[in-house]
């Protein structure tokens, strides 16, 4: 189960997917935006906007897209049929290497815990697992994640044996005793949790920025309608006041997209910061932490290039744009 699809896997058929395709057409208020988007809390403030009233409220046509896969909501993107998406930086530069034009105007949010190494019984930090088998989705960012937990240890990849697995198939392994550890995200951090003695040994909270959720354009319908794009950056921002201002109605709104009880989602919700307009500016600009989109695409690019998921790294040129955050009001 690849990364972001985690609450597909709670809701089932409790989703509803919104139709039609970027065809460019032009209507009354401009250009018309597909946006692609799926399972994060990150996310799900889309949902807010559309029942809201946002983005009809700052003048821009938005047809949301919902995705049961991940995965296909990517490919959509990189195929020319979506206007934008909703995906992490990582997902981002690898189809970026692919060839895909893609630009990103804003961040919604960072994982800040909702990704977790859980070790078993014995093993209680990233030190001690050198030697030891250790089970992660191949490519994912929570193998991502893994790698940079083990650097901080002073170890590598090779000082483990790194065992590739679908994220509900590596849980169940790590449950099941037949690896050490294991690299995951909510809510398969519950099922690996219930092997007794087990325990989060390193999470994304101790890696800040590390794990960046964006949305991304095609390159082109940036540079073709400038003026949509910015009422959509605006709209989001919007949107995360109207949350904060009526806190139960918009968890309750989310939840039900997500086929979750309102507890459920807060307790998913909790692992994920959402981006205010300094973060995000904080982010575009370029810099040498991770609290900057440059540093951590640099990181990852690397990531992607030594797990051969990629052929060479990707060009960065031209693909962050930060005016849209700067211009909202």
């Amino acid at each position: 189960m690849k990364r972001r699809s985690f609450l597909s896997a709670v809701a089932g058929a409790a989703f509803l997917t919104a139709c039609g395709s970027d065809d460019g057409e032009t209507g009354a208020a401009g250009a018309k935006i597909t946006l692609g988007f799926s399972a994060w809390p990150g996310w799900f403030p889309w949902q807010v906007a559309q029942e809201k009233g946002l983005f009809t409220k700052n003048g821009v046509t938005v047809e949301l897209k919902y995705f049961d896969s991940y995965t296909d909501s990517l490919n959509a993107l990189a195929t020319g049929n979506l206007s934008c998406n909703s995906q992490t930086l990582n997902d981002t530069l690898s189809s970026v290497s692919g060839g895909s034009k893609q630009t990103i105007v804003l961040l919604n949010d960072n994982s800040t815990g909702n990704d977790q190494i859980i070790a078993g019984p014995g093993i209680s930090t990233v030190a001690q697992l050198k030697g030891k088998k250790v089970a992660a989705e191949q490519g994912t960012v929570d193998h991502y994640l893994l790698l940079l937990a083990l650097e901080k240890a002073g170890l590598t990849e090779k000082d483990v044996t790194f065992t590739p697995l679908l994220t509900d198939a590596a849980a169940a392994a790590f449950v099941a005793g037949q690896v050490d550890a294991v690299g995951v995200f909510a809510p398969f951090t519950t099922t690996a949790l219930g092997r007794a003695g087990s325990t989060a040994i390193s999470t994304s909270k101790d890696f800040p920025g590390a794990i960046p959720d964006a949305l991304s354009f095609q390159s082109q319908f940036v540079k073709d309608h400038p003026d949509e794009v910015q009422k959509v950056v605006q709209t989001w921002f919007d949107t995360t006041a109207w949350i904060k201002a009526n806190p139960a109605e918009a968890v309750s709104i989310m939840a039900k997209k997500g086929g979750v009880s309102d507890e459920d989602y807060k307790s998913y919700d909790a692992g994920t910061t959402i981006f205010t307009k300094e973060q995000n500016l904080e982010a575009f600009t370029p810099g040498s932490d991770a609290k900057h989109l440059d540093f951590q695409a640099n990181k990852i690019a690397e990531f992607l290039v030594s797990t051969k998921l990629v052929d060479a790294k990707p060009p960065l040129d031209g693909l962050f744009e930060p005016k849209f955050v700067k211009a909202v009001r």
